[in-house]
């Protein structure tokens, strides 16, 4: 081993974020609350990143966005999609199977 640490998650889904984001809180009301519990969840875990804030280090080869929320699905530190704003549960879910779906295939044990 070269010390290198290993994710428990190969992908993840980045929700940029502001304080008063009008549509930040219907995603909360409508999706965040299940969203873990998914498969879309389990595959993607959701992480949470306030753009009022320090870009984060290991994000630093993303591209950030003013517009919020935004979710930008990485896999292996890369940007593989991205969803602009919040279109409603219905869509939010569509959009993200079509981000999903690009994704490297998972191996089951």
């Amino acid at each position: 081993m070269l010390g290198t640490v290993v994710p428990t998650a190969a992908a993840e889904l980045v929700m940029l974020e502001r304080p008063g984001c009008v549509w930040c809180a219907h995603f909360n009301a409508e999706i965040a609350p299940a969203y873990p519990k998914t498969e879309e969840g389990k595959r993607a875990p959701l992480r949470r990143v306030d753009i009022t804030q320090q870009w984060p280090a290991d994000l630093e080869g993303i591209p950030s966005e003013k517009f919020t929320p935004t979710f930008i699905l990485i896999e292996q530190g890369k940007e593989v999609g991205r969803i602009r704003g919040y279109p409603g549960s219905e869509f939010f879910w569509y959009l993200l199977g079509d981000i999903l779906a690009k994704l490297e295939p998972t191996t089951s044990g």
